[in-house]
């Protein structure tokens, strides 16, 4: 078999170099912008499209994925699929590279618990001041972590909150005894889990079902001076609610990585909060990244020719 792969990033000639070596009886071609994609799909025909979101989702050429010309397979070179709306899964075939960047997002959700507890924010400012003052640090030993979403990342931030001696709950849909979790619920039992949360993790994918999931509701049902970090996508966590949780201190603090509008507007109300840490959406970002992405799929097209089940295929319902 040689399979028509199109590969679609900023950056792709180590990649096709890559792939050629796995795979040298593949055809491949290149494409390096949003704009160009629909054109390069229609005149190479690839079966399979692997492509990155390397620009933001505005203006991402999703129609020229899934429409008429579109492969029969499309290789997402990172987890969240939100910017690829619903498509037919009966026509053509969607994987993520969920799991990637696990390891390294759950690192970002205990460091940007610790940068609190340790009140970083204010060792900062007294040392900037010369301030020499006495600071309460926090243990995270013995406080209970809610965790939105018990996928790979979930499941990661729970093996760390547990080495520290965290009590650990999460949510996930279809719930089922997992190791490092103490109590699994549907999604349903979120109020209820989030009235005993200490620290709360948000890593759940955008879909219609998730989109504000954390909103007036059930900031009101969480415990009183919990922190909150934020790793999912923007839209399931309300900003305007959190705003207003932040403000009535229902919400001690936050750590933020994703954002209904990125780049983050320079007027938001976020940028000047001491109590809130902003990240450019880059938790899942380190040094090595992008080529284990590019592993998995590889293997994954070894698998495609083999004619074997592919790993992470995603429904376009659930979102994972």
């Amino acid at each position: 078999m040689k399979p028509r792969v199109l590969l679609h990033n900023k950056e792709t000639s180590s990649l096709a170099a890559e792939l050629v070596k796995a795979c040298p009886a593949a055809e491949v071609a290149e494409c390096n912008s949003y704009e160009g994609l629909p054109e390069a799909i229609a005149r190479f025909r690839p079966d399979i499209v692997y492509t990155v979101r390397f620009a933001g989702s505005n203006g991402f050429p999703r129609d020229a994925l899934f429409g008429n010309d579109g492969p029969q397979w499309v290789a997402n070179g990172g987890a969240g699929t939100d910017h690829f709306g619903l498509w037919d899964a009966d026509i053509v075939t969607v994987t993520n590279a969920a799991g990637v960047a696990a390891d390294m997002m759950a690192e970002y959700v205990v460091g940007a618990f610790l940068h609190f507890t340790l009140d970083v924010p204010g060792l900062i400012s007294d040392q900037k001041h010369r301030i020499w003052r006495q600071r309460v640090v926090r243990p995270l030993k013995g406080s209970s972590l809610v965790i939105v979403g018990l996928g790979k990342t979930g499941q990661a931030i729970a093996l760390r909150a547990k080495a520290l001696g965290m009590n650990v709950a999460g949510t996930r849909a279809r719930p089922r005894q997992m190791e490092n979790i103490d109590e699994v619920c549907a999604p349903e039992e979120l109020s209820r889990l989030l009235a005993q949360a200490d620290f709360l993790a948000v890593c759940a994918p955008l879909t219609a079902n998730s989109r504000g999931l954390l909103g007036d509701a059930e900031f009101a049902c969480v415990k009183p001076g919990a922190i909150l970090v934020d790793v999912s996508r923007g839209g399931v966590v309300d900003q305007r609610a959190l705003v207003q949780a932040l403000r009535s201190g229902q919400i001690a603090a936050a750590a933020l990585d994703v954002f209904e509008t990125e780049p983050l507007p320079a007027n938001h109300e976020f940028w000047s909060r001491s109590d809130v840490l902003i990240s450019p959406h880059c938790s899942s970002v380190y040094a090595g990244w992008e080529k284990a992405s590019f592993s998995l799929f590889l293997d994954n097209l070894k698998r495609w020719i083999a004619g074997d089940p592919l790993l992470n295929t995603v429904s376009p319902e659930l979102g994972y």
